[in-house]
């Protein structure tokens, strides 16, 4: 038995290695754009929907496994926004976020063969004045590029974070209190999965 990761994020893999669990990396192929188009309701809803679809886009292969499907959004200004994916859009997302107060939305799916644990949990990110040249200067460096709400909080980007309200692990991409309710719900101990 071994915990699957559905997810190529490396901020997702390294809470795993760091808290004892060598998974196994098996990233989803899934419309993010589409399911969020026909999604209606509520935000946290609508990242938990992600990473449902992430979490069973893979589990059929892992019988026998523990499958984690996450997705994160940051909620700011009632808009959810995800990853920037350029320079000049992690430049615009942050002249719009610096000095703001935003919530971060992560969405777990956690699959144990026919059982199935949902929850989003929210963390609330105050978000430092940062100057110009250092959102010039973050930007360049592509690590937001591919970060929901275009940063980080375990690298460059922590320069950038004033606090933070809520579970840290969750803001970098999965929750481990949600991970650990869920093996709980399955009748499991997280220390069965460390090396």
């Amino acid at each position: 038995m071994r915990i699957v990761l559905a997810s190529s994020s490396p901020s997702r893999r390294m809470i795993l290695v760091n808290a004892g669990v060598d998974p196994l990396i098996r990233p989803a192929d899934v419309d993010e754009d589409a399911l969020l188009a026909a999604h209606e309701g509520s935000p946290a809803a609508a990242v938990a929907a992600l990473a449902r679809a992430k979490a069973h886009a893979v589990a059929a292969d892992h019988p026998g496994d523990v499958v984690i499907g996450g997705d994160s959004m940051l909620l700011i200004d009632d808009h959810l926004q995800g990853k920037p994916h350029t320079r000049e859009a992690t430049v615009a997302r942050w002249h719009e976020q610096a000095g703001k107060v935003a919530q971060l939305l992560t969405g777990h799916c956690i699959l144990f063969g026919e059982q199935e644990f949902v929850e989003t949990s929210a963390t609330t990110v105050h978000f430092a004045q940062a100057s110009d040249a250092d959102i010039a200067a973050y930007a360049a460096s592509g690590e937001p590029w591919q970060c929901a709400g275009a940063f980080t909080l375990e690298a460059l980007g922590g320069w950038f974070i004033d606090r933070i309200e809520g579970d840290p692990s969750s803001v970098i991409g999965l929750s481990l209190p949600v991970l650990r309710r869920a093996l709980y719900s399955f009748g499991l101990d997280a220390s069965a999965f460390w090396r």
